[in-house]
């Protein structure tokens, strides 16, 4: 499965990178290609003093030409970013690709992090995706919990749960066999795409919870 993964360049998509690798042929993005085919050397080179073996490939394009080519997209981009990115790309993925959001609408104040949807009552990150989607069904909410210095390596064991919303069962069923490739997370279904801004507001919850109690790089798990 080609996954292709915007903002590639960035810790998170580093951490997707190396993360699935082992079984995935990953297409980092970037705005230059230059600058995509360069972290995906690295990438590999990290890979490769990883695992023994991997049956994947990491390789960097432009982020129009990843678009095209992805089976499964991964937005790693900031939420003030999404229609300027996701109205030049999302056009030219594939009816059949799966468009993953792990984006956040957040914005840090004097009180702590805040979620902007409430906040300003501006759109959840989903609703501004949904907007520029060919295939609307095909567009899955997950990841936003995930704790970006531990993803960069794949020595740690993340052990935590990761909240699901969409709306096509193969969709999610894909999300979810994802997660589940890294060790120790268990995908958690919320529910449908409109019940997105669910799982995005965990995401300041968290990161206040970790800051005023002292925690590091925390995850969420239910029990």
């Amino acid at each position: 499965m080609k996954i292709g993964i915007i903002g590639g360049t960035g810790g998170m998509g580093k951490g997707f990178a190396l993360r699935w690798c082992e079984n995935h042929d990953i297409l980092i993005g970037s705005r230059e290609s230059s600058k995509a085919e360069e972290a995906a050397r690295e990438y590999t080179s990290l890979a490769q003093k990883e695992y023994s073996t991997f049956k994947g490939t990491i390789t960097g394009k432009d982020n129009i030409t990843v678009a095209k080519e992805s089976d499964v997209l991964v937005l790693s981009i900031p939420y003030e970013n999404i229609d300027a990115i996701c109205s030049q790309l999302l056009p030219n993925v594939k009816d059949s690709c799966t468009v993953i959001s792990p984006i956040v609408p957040l914005t840090k104040t004097d009180v702590g992090f805040e979620f902007i949807s409430f906040k300003d009552k501006k759109p959840s990150a989903f609703e501004l995706v949904h907007n520029h989607m060919k295939n609307k069904s095909r567009l899955v909410s997950a990841f936003h919990t995930v704790s970006e210095k531990k993803l960069v390596d794949p020595k740690l064991i993340l052990d935590s749960d990761i909240f699901v919303c969409g709306d096509a069962e193969d969709s999610i069923s894909i999300t979810r066999q994802l997660i589940t490739e890294i060790r120790n997370l268990r995908p958690i279904l919320l529910g449908p795409g409109s019940l997105s801004y669910l799982a995005e507001v965990a995401t300041p919850i968290l990161l206040n919870a970790m800051i005023k109690n002292k925690m590091k790089n925390p995850g969420i798990k239910i029990i």
